[in-house]
């Protein structure tokens, strides 16, 4: 019975496989922002001179978006090369590249905060400007 489950699971795996980097880089991007949205929480309290402890319902929130961006990588990968191999969509790296753009723009909002260093907010403000000009 073993042999079979762990077949079972190696070809479950390998089915997921080409979708593992995606994953990882949608990973990434989250624990990230996760980490300096904790020290940019920590540096807001001790500035306003309060207490701060870590709140394990804040992970939980974290966990969670992580399990629906997961979740949307791998359906939107599966309708990319399950429901329309013949058209090149890539709404996997579409969907992966959107989700990071979101966590690293958080990313730099909580960086500025928790370093108080206006470097990131300048970076911030550089990128709005080249998006609104591309938007014109």
């Amino acid at each position: 019975m073993e042999k079979y489950l762990s077949g079972i699971v190696a070809g479950v795996m390998s089915f997921f496989a080409p979708v593992e980097p995606l994953l990882l880089c949608a990973m990434v991007f989250v624990v990230v922002d996760f980490v300096t949205g904790v020290l940019a929480d920590r540096h807001r309290a001790h500035t306003d001179g309060k207490g701060w402890q870590f709140e394990s319902a804040k992970a939980w929130q974290t966990v969670r978006k992580l399990s629906f961006v997961m979740a949307g990588i791998v359906l939107a990968w599966m309708i990319d090369s399950l429901m329309l191999p013949i058209v090149e969509l890539r709404l996997a790296n579409l969907f992966t590249g959107f989700v990071c753009g979101v966590e690293f723009w958080s990313y730099l909002e909580n960086a500025t905060t928790a370093s108080g260093v206006d470097s990131f907010a300048q970076f911030a403000q550089k990128i709005k400007k080249i998006a609104q000009k591309h938007n014109k």
